[in-house]
């Protein structure tokens, strides 16, 4: 079983404002140990982490795939690394890519332009934002940019793609974490006083194990850390650990018996 965990919360183009942070933990039993977090400012950085050598299990929060409607009428491939392969052939860039999805969807009926995986919307109260949005919030990006990357560090993408059995990534969503443990509250991107509470009481469940029985132990400035952040991107990255840690203690790391092999899974739906 994996101890060293590793929970990111991505964004396709990080700066020093906006980094990818990456949440380090400890498994213990039911105890998962905060280790620290760290600000990864640039893309390289976030290539650095992946590189480290395992063994560990880490959680990223970005799609890992595409919906199979989208995928199939453009011909793009049968698997994972096929279609990010063909879509970096297809596109220079980001911006290139966000041209080829809104010439896709803007030639379909209104309601069926964004379509979803079957794991977008297998959440009971909760749907995750379709890996084909690119603005707003921008997951198509964090897809195009990060799985690419996870692909070419040759990690380990279970029922996706054969890599390094040492270095495992698993598709995470802190959103519905979130939602399991506050329910529908906003915590992030505002630091008035409702999303502080949502914030603080976020923090208490996960100290308190309310979610599948397992703890984060953080220290008091860790804590306070993930409080006062008001993007909520410390505490995103935390919540893509506490999956992570979940799926160390599970068979197969929780994995469903199908998975679509160009959709990909989301850890613990």
């Amino acid at each position: 079983m994996f101890t060293q965990l590793i929970g990111v919360d991505f964004t396709s183009a990080p700066t020093r404002r906006k980094p990818v942070t990456a949440a380090r933990g400890l498994l213990q039993g039911t105890m998962l140990k905060l280790q620290r977090l760290d600000a990864l400012p640039t893309l390289a950085g976030f290539e650095a982490l992946l590189a480290e050598p395992g063994p560990w299990l880490g959680a990223f929060d970005f799609p890992f795939g595409l919906p199979r409607e989208f995928v199939d009428a453009l011909g793009l491939g049968a698997s994972a690394a096929a279609v990010s392969a063909e879509l970096h052939r297809r596109c220079a860039g980001r911006m290139d890519f966000r041209a080829l999805v809104d010439a896709w969807s803007g030639a379909r009926p209104p309601g069926r332009r964004l379509v979803h995986r079957a794991t977008d919307t297998a959440m009971a109260g909760v749907q995750s934002t379709s890996p084909l949005q690119t603005r707003y919030v921008p997951v198509g990006l964090m897809y195009f940019e990060g799985l690419s990357r996870l692909l070419a560090a040759g990690v380990h993408l279970p029922a996706l793609h054969l890599g390094d059995p040492a270095r495992v990534a698993l598709e995470a969503y802190p959103g519905w974490l979130a939602h399991e443990l506050i329910g529908r509250r906003s915590y992030k991107n505002s630091d008035a006083a409702d999303r502080l509470i949502a914030r603080k009481d976020l923090v208490d469940a996960l100290e308190q194990g309310r979610w599948r029985g397992l703890r984060i132990r953080l220290t008091h400035a860790q804590r306070e850390a993930l409080v006062d952040d008001a993007s909520g991107d410390r505490l995103d990255a935390v919540l893509c650990l506490l999956q992570a840690g979940w799926a160390a203690t599970q068979p197969g790391h929780g994995m469903p018996a199908a998975v679509d092999p160009v959709e990909g899974w989301i850890t613990g739906v």
